[in-house]
């Protein structure tokens, strides 16, 4: 397989060209023929023209590349090794809402043939592929996996924003169905990523890795979102303890914060679900859970009690919001945590304005349902950094006085960005 799609006798199709699959479909078409599909028709035109719909990548990134992009899945019949690149979110009630992936190997099914390799690169629970995707494939197509097609599960691992550890300078971890599908999987893969491939033993323990790679940063940022919560009541700067603390060789090195987005603030839930299938009740992934998800409504009453104790009505307060993407100098707002903030604020009857030089206001006006302002006023009570975009990190004391309606502006700095920053004629709290 990998010597034919090298010498493009072959082709290969990457299904779903968001953050993870298209990166990825980009970098395999500098020496491969590949067929990047998505079942949304508006992003498809724009990757035709050479743009990313999240904005990671530039026009460079699509030059000399040789991609079709599509929408038809007819298109996905010339194509002989196929990677699943859709989202796995999880439902209202917290489980696996295995709908994208499922669909994914539904249509799959009808276009692969004897000889074709799918491989799996959407976080699931370890069993996912085998148990609930493979069924899917064998079930439309009327083949069998290791007889008549091959597949395997190879983790995504890119971090959006993250510019310098791209998709081909990160470890990959790959796996198959046999043997023989293992090594070609590891050579295909191998072709594009210059930072090693790791071969997993077997296609549930590469989907095991991967889930507990989000789970374990859950876990520890849990742990010092709990202290932040802890010292607060201590009036300590927990940042100033782990700056302390971390001078032992051993201490793990984390920091509080708000976790959202669509991998750490989810894949958890595949764990757990998995487990409580399996007759465990898991203890420390929800305890985690718990606490990171409470993490909003503890920053929106410090936020409160910050305006309470300068003497003024919450009701008639306003409030200005400095950023809603789930992370820094990003697009995404999927999971985006802040807007819990938001949520809480606006029952208390607060009026909040939100801005956010990276997100697109179309995108979160019909996502949570309120708009973003370009140009903020100058009335504010309260200002609340939430994201630490690099457009925030160098504004001062001036800046905010010029956004508030008060001589001494409360500020509320989620990310600990201006500790140190300011003189006492700001009334400043970080996390």
């Amino acid at each position: 397989m990998y010597q034919e799609l090298l010498n493009r006798e072959k082709k290969l199709a990457v299904i779903g060209l968001g953050y993870v699959g298209l990166p990825i479909a980009l970098e395999f078409a500098k020496d491969f023929d590949v067929i990047g599909f998505d079942i949304n028709e508006a992003r498809v035109e724009m990757m035709k023209r050479g743009e990313d719909p999240s904005s990671e990548l530039d026009a460079t990134t699509f030059q000399n590349r040789s991609i079709t992009f599509t929408a038809n899945y007819e298109d996905l019949k010339t194509a002989h090794f196929f990677v699943v690149a859709v989202p796995t979110p999880v439902n209202e009630d917290k489980s696996p809402n295995l709908r994208p992936v499922l669909g994914a190997s539904e249509t799959l099914g009808k276009v692969i043939k004897k000889g074709d390799y799918i491989i799996y690169e959407s976080t699931v629970y370890p069993g996912c592929t085998e148990e609930d995707c493979q069924p899917v494939l064998e079930k439309v197509s009327g083949l069998k996996t290791g007889k008549d097609f091959k597949i395997g599960y190879s983790p995504e691992r890119i971090s959006p924003g993250d510019k310098l550890r791209t998709v081909d300078k990160i470890t990959k971890i790959v796996s198959g169905c046999d043997a023989e599908s293992l090594e070609e999987i590891a050579k295909v893969y191998g072709h594009i990523i210059t930072a090693g491939i790791y071969k997993a033993a077997t296609i549930k323990v590469a989907e095991a890795a991967k889930i507990i790679e989000n789970a374990q940063r859950d876990i520890n940022i849990a742990f010092v979102n709990e202290l932040a919560m802890i010292f607060s009541k201590m009036n300590i700067n927990t940042h100033d303890v782990l700056a302390a603390a971390g001078t032992k060789w051993n201490f793990l090195k984390f920091v509080p914060g708000l976790v959202g987005g669509h991998c750490i603030g989810v894949d958890p839930y595949y764990l757990t679900h998995k487990a409580e299938k399996m007759g465990y009740d898991p203890q420390v992934i929800l305890s985690g859970r718990r606490v990171n998800n409470g993490m909003a409504s503890f920053l929106a009453s410090r936020t409160i009690q910050m305006i309470i104790k300068e003497g003024k009505n919450p009701s008639k307060a306003k409030v200005l919001v400095m950023g809603i993407t789930f992370k820094e100098n990003v697009t995404d707002i999927r999971n985006s945590k802040v807007a819990d903030i938001i949520k809480e604020l606006k029952e208390f009857s607060i009026d909040v304005d939100v801005a956010d030089p990276h997100a697109s206001n179309a995108e979160v006006e019909h996502e949570y349902g309120y708009g973003l302002v370009s140009n903020p006023s100058n009335d504010y009570d309260a200002i609340l950094v939430a994201v630490n975009h690099d457009a925030y990190l160098n504004k001062d004391e001036a800046f905010f006085k010029s956004l508030s309606s008060c001589g001494r502006p409360i500020i509320v700095d989620v990310k600990n960005l201006y500790k140190g920053k300011f003189s006492d004629k700001v009334n400043y709290w970080a996390l």
